[in-house]
């Protein structure tokens, strides 16, 4: 999980803070320290992290925030402001040129940074917006680079120009994929360039010589987030020796830190694009430097889950859903349906992670108890039960659950507690259907498959 450490420890000093009620200088002097060794310790740059506590400690102890209502709100409100500041205020778009005209993206970065698979999720965005894309297998060093970009490039529906003559080295191949998406009414050129060290000057040089060739729109930076603060020193090289335009943070998911998010935009001036969130195809999210804080400090991000939502969800089926809640007709299969629809955004973990007021430690504790393993086997149940049990769950008595505890591989204990579970969402789903119509309950929700 993203700056989950960072997360967790900004939490705790700030659930300090508000039970202080007024503050002295000393309680936000000793705030903002810990403060700093927290982003110490996520391995943001050092020379970043004190950029950012002098500006955070000017504001903090100023006047209005020492003699305000809520003092420590409001110094929450000024870490929060600066880390949108730091993160680079405004999100930037990947501007392309109109669709009669062909728009060239070079990816490049260090080896293992995830450039192929990066160029093949922003091949499929950019298809789904309508743009007719052809990736270009630039990366003739690594053994099988082209079959996988062949294999994902397939998987998102983008076609792979590829020039195996021996005599072709990358800017020559560049030039020839230009020459093709040319001719053949491509909109968007994405080139997948090898891995490369920035202080290799021949593969360096190889990168701008790509760029004498042909007309190089965005030189896009792909950047392992878990490199913490030698991403920094990646990015600045490539900004020296080559130029680039924006960045591309990749396996930020799987970073608990977050160091590299928070320094390379304040370090290189350059834009963070995007950020990859997964190893699904899909899984490449807008970088929003606002939502991005307000998960940090663990305010959710509902902004980007009514997004992902709208992306994902059939509006169709969530109004057949309703309706049946209402009638509390809810059945097997459409508890099926709701587990395919929560995979398709992401999982129960990512949407946890974007509510408000769900805590790192918090998300931590759920995320052992939602095992994925656990999921599947509550599929094989239901897909063990008849299309009328399915439809009717009442009538699942005692044989018949022996019969589907058998079919599904599982205990009858198992069998059993999930249909007890299932009753208990449908009454707490049928409870709370008039959510679906923006309506607030006075309960809290109870998670799926008896999580809550």
């Amino acid at each position: 999980m993203a700056f989950e450490s960072l997360s967790e420890k900004l939490q705790d000093i700030f659930k300090n803070l508000r039970k202080k009620g007024r503050l002295t200088e000393a309680d936000v002097k000793a705030a903002l320290r810990e403060v700093k060794i927290a982003l110490l310790e996520a391995d943001v740059s050092f020379k970043v992290v004190k950029v950012f506590m002098k500006e955070v400690q000017e504001k903090a102890i100023g006047q209005d925030v020492m003699n305000g209502l809520n003092p420590g709100q409001m110094v929450i409100k000024i870490v929060n402001d600066e880390l949108v500041s730091l993160m680079g205020s405004e999100s930037i778009e990947l501007t392309l040129k109109p669709a009669n005209e062909l728009t060239v993206i070079m990816m490049m970065g260090l080896n293992g940074a995830g450039k192929t698979t990066t160029s093949a999720k922003l091949a499929g965005k950019l298809k789904s917006k309508g743009r007719k894309v052809l990736l270009c297998a630039c990366d003739i060093y690594r053994p099988a680079a082209v079959k996988q970009l062949q294999v994902v490039g397939g998987q998102v529906g983008a076609e792979v120009y590829w020039d195996d003559r021996h005599e072709f080295l990358p800017p020559d191949i560049s030039k020839n994929a230009y020459e093709y998406a040319s001719q053949n009414g491509f909109n968007v050129l994405i080139l997948d360039t090898a891995g490369r060290l920035q202080i290799d000057k021949d593969m360096m040089d190889e990168l701008a010589e790509t760029k004498a060739k042909i007309p190089v729109d965005w030189s896009i930076l792909v950047v392992d987030a878990m490199t913490g603060q030698d991403a920094v020193n990646v990015a600045s090289a490539f900004e020296e020796k080559v130029g680039i335009d924006g960045v591309i943070l990749t396996k930020l998911d799987g970073d608990s830190r977050g160091g590299a998010a928070l320094s390379i935009r304040q370090t290189t001036g350059k834009p963070i694009l995007f950020a990859g969130m997964g190893e699904k195809l899909d899984d490449l999210q807008q970088f929003y430097p606002d939502r991005m804080a307000s998960r940090i400090l663990g305010m959710g991000d509902v902004m980007s889950l009514i997004e992902k939502a709208q992306e994902n969800l059939d509006e169709e089926k969530a109004r057949e859903m309703e309706a049946k809640l209402r009638k509390a007709s809810f059945g097997f299969d459409d508890y099926l349906e709701s587990i395919n629809q929560m995979r398709k955004m992401g999982g129960m973990n990512s949407l946890l992670g974007m509510m408000p007021g769900v805590s790192a430690s918090e998300l931590s504790k759920l995320e052992d108890q939602i095992d994925e393993k656990m999921i599947a086997r509550t599929e094989a149940i239901i897909l063990s039960m008849t299309p009328e049990e399915r439809a009717n769950p009442d009538i699942l008595n005692q044989r018949r659950r022996m019969r589907v505890a058998k079919g599904s591989g599982v205990t009858l204990q198992e069998v059993n507690k999930l249909c007890k579970q299932f009753e208990q969402i449908r009454k707490v789903m049928k409870q709370y259907s008039g959510l679906l119509k923006g309506k607030r309950g006075r309960r809290g929700f109870k998670l799926p498959f008896g999580l809550g």
